[in-house]
Formats: structure tokens, sequence, C-alpha cells
């Protein structure tokens, strides 16, 4: 029999004990939970000390173990109060985990959490020229091998998305949590054309444009 995420918090919750802050299953099995397929991620938040000691750390072993067993990557792991100060380096990740979340284990970790836009634009505009400058190498280097340059594509389209919703949420836009809706309405603020993003020039292009899309927005104050 498979390993549930609510196997896994049972297991998680009494190997922590009252160490245990939140456990959250986030992504795309909290935002597509009826697709088989969904990646289930999970982030782990330990209660009461800066830091996360080996002892602890020993605890989760047999947990993780299980879960990484039944297919799953490992947990997130972070104390409470690295999560409450880490808001302005992960603010991509935060929104998206806010956004399509659902909480297996221990307290609701959300309060007193705020994402700066400021925060928000910055790291997207390091994420997207870092892409970009690793997309072109790709790119250059097999651009006679379009089966290559599909993997490429394929490769790293989900980190694309999540920059997609990061976009749209710095224009104050909702991010749908379809695919296909999502390029659409990003496209459309942005300025590509969505129904070519499978094809890889398609593909850069459109990675270019929402570089130059964030690299244009106005600072906000903070």
């Amino acid at each position: 029999m498979a390993m549930t995420a609510d196997d896994f918090a049972t297991q998680v919750t009494d190997a922590l004990g009252p160490r245990l802050g939140s456990l959250l299953l986030y992504g795309s099995a909290a935002r597509h939970p009826n697709e088989a397929a969904a990646a289930m991620n999970t982030l782990l938040l330990v209660r009461d000390g800066r830091a996360m000691e080996s002892e602890l750390v020993a605890k989760l072993a047999a947990p993780v173990r299980s879960w990484i067993a039944a297919g799953h990557p490992p947990p997130l792991m972070m104390t409470d109060q690295e999560w409450r100060e880490s808001s302005d380096a992960f603010p991509i990740e935060y929104e998206d985990i806010r956004e399509a979340h659902r909480l297996l284990a221990g307290r609701d970790p959300w309060s007193g959490i705020i994402v700066r836009r400021e925060d928000l634009r910055r790291q997207l505009e390091h994420e997207l020229m870092g892409k970009l400058m690793h997309l072109r190498q790709s790119f250059a280097a097999y651009w006679n091998d379009p089966k290559r340059l599909a993997d490429v594509v394929r490769e790293t389209q989900s980190s694309f998305l999540a920059m997609l919703r990061a976009a749209l949420r710095l224009a104050g836009r909702k991010a749908p949590a379809d695919p296909e809706a999502l390029v659409r309405d990003a496209a459309a603020l942005v300025g590509f054309p969505a129904a070519t993003l499978a094809e890889p020039a398609a593909y850069l292009d459109a990675v270019t444009r929402t570089a130059e899309y964030v690299n244009r927005l106005e600072r906000a104050p903070s």
C-alpha cells in the first residue's frame, strides 16, 4: 500500500512530538489534488530554537526514508524562526506555497508572514535572468538537435510557470491554477504568443520577453 501524505504526517508527528510546528503539502499536489502524477512536495517547520540540531534530524530519518522510498522528494525543513525571517529571501516560493498548500499537521504558519513586492520583483528578475542565460547556453549547444531542445523545454517549463505566476502577482492579478490558463494570462500581460510555448524558439522568446517585462517594472517603495 502506497504511503500517503497523511501517513507521512502521522509518522512525522510521532517522531517530533511537541517540536512539530507545521507540515504542509504544497505545489502541484495541492494545486491539482486529483492528478495522480502530481509531485508530493512538503514543507516541515520545527518549533523552538534557532537551530535544527542533528538529534532532531536523526529523529526524522526513518519517516523521511519511508517517504522517499514511496517515490516522494524529502521535505524542505526549517525552524519557525527561519521561516519567519526568510520571506525576503524566497518571496516567489512563499507566495507559491501560500497560494497552493494543504496543512497536514501542526498549526497554520502564515500568521504575520508578509512578502514585500520589491523582494518579489528582485528575486523574479534574478531568477529570470539566470534562467535566460542557461537557456541560451543550451540552445546554442543543441540548436541542431530538436529532441534535446524539446527536452530542455520540458525540463525547465515547471520553473518558468512559477515565474509566470510571480509576474502575474506583481501586476496585481490572480495566477490561474490551470497551466494553459496561466500561460494565456501571462502571455497577454507580457506580450508573447501563448499557443506556441511548447516550440523551443517560441519558449526562448517567451522567457526573454518575460525577463524584459520584469526588468522594466518600476521599483515600488517597500
